[in-house]
């Protein structure tokens, strides 16, 4: 470590459209939700992350709750700026008798524009930061999975986060081809909502369902260890009053199926995509997957029926993106894909 090590703080960050995840020292410091809420008046910061989670769907006139990404990418950058410089604030790191130096590693959509890019970037030098590199988000995913994306195998993986999902070919320390689509948790989320209000003819907020997905979400219909049926609460859209309904894995499947078969789309487009040798290279090691996204049940399965290859799920494949931005940032000037 250098004479001035200690006036350097270096984070990793996965900021994503549902959660926001912050390394320090290989440690997760913070694991929030990526929501403020807001003075309407005063424009005043009134909670972030799980504090913020709890008024959504609940506030009055002066109280407003904002998402402030939007299919992995900053919608509201000033809201950004704000969370960010909150969520920084969190890791609680030892205090000098100079400010510390924010160096910093964060992972994008590998779709992301050239704005996009440059919105992330603004974001993150007005939280603080003097050093910021990118890395891409499917390129991070398989670094936490533990590929060695440096070698000349081709690798598969698909990382389906809360605002896109991204499906990208490695091999060499670069991506060789990749799809992302604006479809995966988010959307799952309002795909339930959805299926709610026209098959039980009761509205249900976000937050619920986030709640039936975690509960009895599934990607197929034929479960070896199916959950238990789930209990709703929300209005009757005919009464206008408070009911409870319980539904079932089954139907959870039916109102996912179209996002799903979207997703397996853009799997077999990246697959056709794919150079010849790096097929055969595929083939033999399958398809990885990582995000919180894989934690639906059946995907793996239902995704290997698709394709015909074997799918591999990542250990805690929810923090896999931060783990693979951290060894990134271990490695901030050596490897070759960290965006400058």
């Amino acid at each position: 470590m250098g004479l001035f090590s200690i006036f350097t703080k270096e984070i990793a960050i996965d900021l994503g459209t549902a959660n926001t995840v912050i390394l320090y020292n290989d440690k997760v410091v913070v694991d929030e939700p990526s929501i403020i809420a807001i003075d309407r008046d005063t424009k005043e910061l009134q909670a972030v992350g799980k504090k913020a989670l709890m008024m959504e769907g609940k506030e009055h006139e002066r109280i407003k709750t904002i998402r402030p990404l939007r299919d992995g990418v900053i919608a509201d950058f000033q809201s950004t700026e704000k969370m960010l410089y909150e969520l920084i604030k969190m890791t609680g790191t030892k205090r000098y008798f100079f400010p510390q130096a924010l160096k910093m590693v964060i992972c994008i959509p590998s779709g992301i524009t050239e704005v996009e890019e440059r919105a992330v970037r603004d974001s993150a030098e007005h939280a603080g930061a003097k050093e910021v590199r990118m890395i891409y988000e499917p390129m991070a995913a398989a670094i936490g999975t533990g590929i060695d994306v440096l070698d000349a195998n081709g690798n598969m993986i698909i990382d389906i986060g809360g605002g896109t999902s991204e499906i990208a070919v490695l091999a060499l320390g670069g991506i060789v081809c990749s799809k992302s689509i604006k479809i995966a948790g988010v959307e799952f989320n309002y795909d339930i909502q959805e299926y709610m209000r026209k098959k039980h003819n009761i509205a249900i907020g976000f937050s619920t369902s986030e709640q039936i997905k975690i509960n009895v979400g599934s990607a197929i219909e034929d479960l070896e260890n199916p959950p238990e049926d789930y209990e709703v609460y929300g209005r009757d859209l005919l009464q206008g009053i408070p009911i409870c309904v319980k539904v079932n894995y089954r139907e959870i499947a039916q109102a996912l199926d179209r996002s799903i078969s979207k997703i397996e789309a853009a799997v077999i487009n990246a697959l056709e995509n794919t150079p010849a040798e790096l097929s055969a290279d595929i083939y033999k090691t399958g398809i990885y997957m990582a995000g919180g996204g894989s934690l639906l049940r059946g995907l793996d399965k239902r995704i290997a029926k698709k394709t015909s290859l074997k799918v591999h799920v990542a250990e805690d494949p929810l923090k896999a993106v931060a783990r693979g931005t951290a060894i990134a940032l271990k490695n901030f000037d050596k490897f070759p894909f960290l965006i400058q």
